[in-house]
């Protein structure tokens, strides 16, 4: 009787497992969930973050926390969410390091690809290429007659080694054929604290957090590294016309570790189209020069693979070795 018995209590045992999880997908979220940010409090990724957190509270019914790690170019929280439990109770807004990391630092501890699922991409925001007023420059020419003048005198901040506003720089560089001094920061908001006090002259800075700056004169902008005028910023010339080809932006989406359910990941992802279609998202992000273009999980999957492809190659042209 015992050995007819206990495999029919294990096969219940495992029916019940599995119907509790699925219960608890079906009924998820039933506590707070993070959403993790690899850059300080006040910049690009934690404003962004706590628009769709917000939103994505009031959808599900649970609390979407934000929760800082910054440091090593965004790769202690990357692979912080790398390891951590599948279970949609930790997600990652991640940026563009995402896909420069893997070619910029030596032992990256965690696979862009393989270790997270995407849940799906929110949007962009071209770089502006600002200076403090005292640098005296009206348009980017003048930047590059400067530093032609003084070698290594224009300094340049950037959110951390290897970022898309640190390789804007060394790309004017090359293609200017002039040494900029590159000043790396922990961040957006504290490498615009120093551009602001005059600590450093100049910076490929995100709208987001520069553009009240711009428009009362605190920052000098002289050009938008993008193929194409931004709405919000209608007379500053892109790099093209001020005669240098030049493309950057910060961009930003959601994933979460590699392993969580399906039905999670569809209801992040159902909730987070949802929020991205709301007028006033629209309206906010749009209002700090972010441009939103809502990808679902997979198309983002594909999308942060086209821009490992593309940073490689970037990186490989400008000639930084990985440290």
């Amino acid at each position: 009787m015992r050995r007819l018995l206990a495999p029919a209590l294990a096969a219940l045992a495992l029916i019940g497992l599995f119907a509790g999880q699925v219960s608890a997908q079906d009924n998820y979220p039933t506590r707070p969930v993070k959403i993790v940010i690899a850059f300080p409090v006040g910049g690009l990724l934690d404003t962004v973050s706590r628009i769709v957190g917000e939103k994505l509270s009031g959808l599900l019914g649970q609390q979407f926390i934000i929760e800082a790690r910054p440091g090593a170019g965004g790769m202690l929280a990357t692979a912080a969410v790398a390891k951590a439990d599948p279970d949609g109770y930790t997600v990652m807004m991640i940026n563009d390091n995402h896909a420069l990391n893997p070619w910029v630092f030596k032992n990256v501890p965690y696979d862009s690809i393989k270790d997270f699922t995407p849940i799906g991409f929110v949007g962009y925001t071209p770089l502006v290429f600002a200076t403090n007023p005292t640098v005296g420059a009206k348009d980017v020419k003048d930047v590059i007659e400067l530093a032609k003048k003084d070698p290594g005198g224009i300094t340049y901040a950037s959110v951390g080694p290897g970022s898309a506003s640190h390789l804007a720089g060394e790309m004017l560089a090359a293609a200017g054929d002039v040494k900029l001094q590159h000043i790396p920061y922990k961040g957006g908001a504290p490498a615009l604290v120093d551009l602001l006090a005059g600590h450093v002259k100049s910076m490929f800075v995100s709208p987001v957090i520069s553009l009240q700056n711009v428009k009362t004169g605190k920052l000098n902008a002289l050009a938008l590294a993008a193929d194409k005028r931004l709405e919000i910023l209608p007379d500053l010339p892109t790099m093209k016309e001020a005669g240098y080809t030049l493309e950057a932006s910060y961009w930003f989406g959601l994933v979460a570790p590699a392993g969580t359910p399906p039905a999670i990941t569809a209801k992040l992802e159902k909730a987070l189209a949802e929020t991205l279609a709301m007028p006033d998202v629209r309206k906010r992000l749009i209002d700090m020069g972010a441009i939103i273009e809502p990808l679902n999980g997979k198309q983002f999957g594909g999308y942060i693979q086209s821009e490992l492809t593309k940073w490689e190659k970037i990186v490989k042209q400008a000639g930084l070795q990985p440290n």
